[in-house]
């Protein structure tokens, strides 16, 4: 195919070193007098810009395991638009570090417990960007992308909000939400014989859950139906990797305008809460409970924030809550039905805690004798993690290994993952076993390090206790109100990865009262 006397392209290495690629020309480029000079020129150049492209993926991956040529262009675009669990296990398996290429992002994968704390532990070489869309999604201003010691110094600003004090006053809204919700989910199952998806009420569930703790009564009823309504467009949003312009009709677009929608009306509760604590009255959610705790005299943190600024901290907490707290949930009604000596288990510690009174509502001195069922939350994230890897961009070059440095720019991904399921660690890491947890002995609670469910480092998920605690309460609460059963198809054990991770079929389950 190719004239050995024909012109050739060199293409330098990216740091100007001798010639990486002495590419010849196809004969008909170099010697076809019949093609216009400009078609040439535009030929010579799209095949000069091809091959500078696998030239520089080749530079940048070296030894790393990974494709070893990359589409031109598009990449591995294709794979990312069905993700599957399969695929993944795939790549990390392939070695501690692999490499691909996105639309010329290149994208370096971390498979081990060493390698992945690594990375969010270095925030001087790396930051989370969450995924690529999600600066224009959650807009670049927001304190998610701070790093450093101003994302320090804001953090420790929001940490009041999740002291034992402040859970007690969500306990109370989780609590009667939850109640209402079984109602509803009761009367549906009354009308209906058929078992029916869970994935979408248990969405339903949660963000009304989440919007009443974040701003109670400062919005109206139709705001959060407009909100969750919108929701799921950020969800959809929230691959890998997307297309890389927010066009009208694409999916990223979409997703921004769901933003402005909840952005306004978060604004309002901030502008709300803020007149009511002003006026005297109790702290009933959290964004009373963070106007009240800057007008502490003795609170020495900044006092001054906008109604803009703390819509777009809720937003961030909504987030990362929303899918994550929705798979936690779905998995736990799916595990428990699945595991019936479990469930049995978990009654009777509620019986015990209760005293047999299941009207009562839960309190955070109740959920101190419900360690079973903590346990039992904390194997479901591990066996099932809502998030298995967290991207982050390398800010400058990354020594991550003694013969590898992660380029400047690329995206360098930590996986949860594979630390979670540690045959070492976790003997039989597939099976659900809550006693794992309650053994100070055991492998598990002996390597803390590899429990990554929440993420490590400076960005380790601010809302741990709010978040096992909500899925805690709803799974208690169901378990003395309903039965369940699942009803079991070829996809349930199979994953569906949006934002966070699903079963494919969205989990069947049939609830009747429980007598």
């Amino acid at each position: 195919m190719f004239n050995q006397s024909s012109p050739s392209v060199q293409l330098s290495s990216p740091t100007g070193a001798a010639p990486l690629v002495n590419f010849p020309l196809p004969s008909f480029l170099a010697s076809t007098p019949a093609l216009p000079s400009w078609l040439s020129t535009t030929l010579v150049i799209v095949a000069s810009l091809l091959v500078l492209e696998q030239t520089v993926y080749k530079y940048r991956k070296r030894h790393l395991p990974g494709p070893q040529w990359t589409i031109p262009i598009i990449g591995k675009f294709a794979d990312s638009l069905n993700p599957t669990l399969e695929n993944y296990k795939t790549q990390w398996a392939s070695g501690a570090l692999s490499a691909l290429s996105v639309f010329h992002i290149f994208i370096v994968i971390a498979s081990t417990n060493e390698y992945a704390r690594k990375i969010m532990n270095s925030p001087t070489y790396a930051e989370p960007c969450l995924v690529h869309s999600a600066k224009q999604v959650l807009l670049h201003e927001n304190w998610v992308f701070l790093s450093g010691k101003p994302h320090v110094d804001y953090r420790r600003g929001l940490n009041g909000l999740f002291t034992r004090k402040a859970l007690g006053i969500y306990v109370a809204i989780q609590d009667a939400i939850s109640r209402q919700h079984f109602v509803k989910w009761l009367a549906a199952a009354a009308k209906n014989p058929k078992p029916e998806v869970i994935m979408w009420t248990c969405r339903d569930l949660n963000m009304e859950t989440s919007l009443r703790v974040f701003c109670g009564d400062h919005i109206p009823d139709h705001a959060f139906k407009e909100i969750s309504d919108k929701y799921w467009a950020i969800t959809a949003a929230l691959e890998l990797v997307n297309f890389p312009l927010a066009l009208p009709g694409t999916k990223v677009w979409k997703a921004i305008q769901a933003r402005k929608v909840a952005l306004k009306w978060l604004a309002l509760a901030a502008y709300n809460s803020k007149a009511a604590m002003a006026a005297g009255h109790e702290p009933k959610c959290m964004l009373d409970e963070w106007v009240t705790e800057l007008a502490d005299p003795n609170y020495k943190g900044r006092r001054e924030f906008s109604d803009h600024e703390m819509s777009m901290v809720l937003f961030s907490f909504l987030f990362a809550s929303q899918d994550a707290m929705s798979s936690g949930l779905i998995y736990g009604f799916q595990h428990l039905a699945d595991t019936p000596e479990i469930l049995a288990k978990v009654r009777e510690e509620q019986e015990r805690a209760r005293g047999g009174n299941y009207d009562k509502p839960i309190t955070l001195e109740m959920m101190d004798e419900m360690p079973y069922l903590k346990a039992f939350v904390k194997e479901s994230l591990r066996v099932k993690p809502p998030v298995t890897m967290v991207p982050y961009t390398a800010l400058k070059a990354f020594p991550i290994s003694e013969d590898y440095t992660v380029p400047a720019g690329a995206m360098v991904i930590p996986s949860l993952y594979p630390s979670l399921h540690d045959e070492n660690v976790y003997p039989e890491p597939d099976k659900l076993i809550p006693e794992r947890w309650l053994d100070e002995k055991s492998p598990a609670n002996q390597n803390p390090k590899n429990y990554m469910v929440f993420g490590s480092g400076p960005h380790k998920c601010i809302g741990i206790e709010y978040t096992t605690m909500n899925i805690a309460l709803v799974l208690a609460n169901a378990a003395v109100l309903m039965n369940w059963e699942h009803h079991r198809t070829p996809d349930s054990e199979e994953v569906q990865m949006i934002a966070t991770i699903f079963p494919k079929d969205g989990c069947l389950m049939k609830f009747s009262p429980r007598v």
